[in-house]
């Protein structure tokens, strides 16, 4: 997979959030598919291609996760994602508002691979998101598709 061609998975229920994050990533020309969840629920959907809308789409490359979701919370997503075979090696960063060190402490205890308190001034908000994208989809090696599955 070539970094342009990564599928980033967008967890977040704050219409705000969502638009800045989609505005920080075409200010730094990265011009991955972004596809956003607004809940916990649609998000493991999308991720275990449950439903029509979801069959037969092409796997995540990389999950940015807000912890404070309706339907399903994002660490019970966290915890789907990495207990499960298919879905356990996508890397997962939490992106987040939360302050609460459970939080922190909870994420790392269920596998997350980064967790990041979002900034709230807007350049400092894309220059984090700038630096994510540059090392998750760039530097990371990732490994081959075939041993996640089975």
């Amino acid at each position: 997979m070539k970094a342009k061609d990564a599928r980033i998975l967008l967890v977040e229920d704050n219409p705000d959030d969502v638009e800045l994050t989609l505005r920080a990533f075409r200010k730094h020309n990265l011009a991955n598919e972004i596809i956003v969840a607004r809940d916990g629920e649609e998000a493991l959907d999308i991720l275990f291609q449950r439903g029509e809308e979801s069959a037969g789409q092409r796997a995540t490359d990389l999950v940015l996760l807000d912890l404070k979701l309706p339907k399903v919370d994002g660490l019970e997503v966290l915890k789907q994602i990495k207990s499960n075979s298919k879905t356990q090696l996508i890397p997962v960063v939490v992106l987040t508002s939360s302050k609460e060190e459970k939080d922190l402490v909870e994420s790392y205890r269920l596998g997350v691979n980064s967790y990041i308190r979002k900034p709230v001034d807007f350049e400092k908000f894309t220059g984090v998101v700038m630096q994510l994208g540059l090392y998750w989809l760039l530097l990371n090696e990732v490994p081959p598709e075939e041993v996640g599955e089975g």
